[in-house]
């Protein structure tokens, strides 16, 4: 009588005895795919409908915080904004000339920022430079992070990833409004906080 018993060494008798051939596996594999889709999909009646949701919409208050006559080249002015919560602390500055993304005013150079590092929240009060024709704020003093005001606030170096949120302007005559805010303001998980939590 003969021995029946496989060899499975990985001698030349034995290869191939012991393996799953690509057939077999790709067989077993989507069987084995199509049993678990069809499980979770008898696990979860009526997961994929959506439910219907109202969008909220949240208006900014509108803030006077200068007049365009008494703005000074390259010089920033301090205000609050939306609120009057420490974290509210913002810059508005005519930048001389320079053009820039959501600028306001006859040349398009006044903007307004908020004064903290998106990266960490690090205070950029008297960090405002001009070289040539950059207009920047930072280095902010926790990392280093440097962010351009002629682009919307994108940043240029340091550990932030995402750019300084930008205050949106309104000019009326002679006066500027504060009308609302492009970006989160670090700390929050919304801009407008409610009354109880600032």
């Amino acid at each position: 009588m003969t021995d029946t018993k496989i060899k499975c060494d990985g001698t030349p008798a034995g290869h191939g005895r012991c393996m799953m051939s690509r057939r077999r596996f790709m067989l077993y594999s989507s069987t084995a795919a199509a049993a678990a889709s069809t499980i979770s999909l008898s696990l979860l009646p009526g997961s994929a409908q959506a439910a219907t949701q109202k969008a909220r919409v949240i208006g900014y208050p509108r803030k006077l915080i200068a007049k365009v006559s008494q703005l000074k080249n390259n010089k920033p002015l301090d205000f609050n904004y939306p609120d009057d919560h420490v974290s509210a602390m913002c810059m508005l500055v005519k930048m001389g000339g320079v053009q820039a993304g959501g600028g306001v005013g006859k040349k398009e150079d006044i903007v307004a920022y908020s004064y903290l590092c998106t990266h960490q929240g690090g205070p950029m009060h008297n960090t405002y430079k001009v070289t040539d024709e950059h207009r920047t704020l930072g280095p902010c003093p926790l990392h280093l992070s440097l962010y351009d005001l002629r682009r919307h606030g994108i940043i240029v170096s340091g550990q932030a990833y995402e750019s300084l949120p930008q205050v949106l302007l309104e000019v009326d005559g002679d006066d500027i409004y504060a009308v609302g805010m492009l970006g989160l303001i670090f700390g929050r998980n919304k801009n407008l906080m409610d009354t109880q939590e600032a």
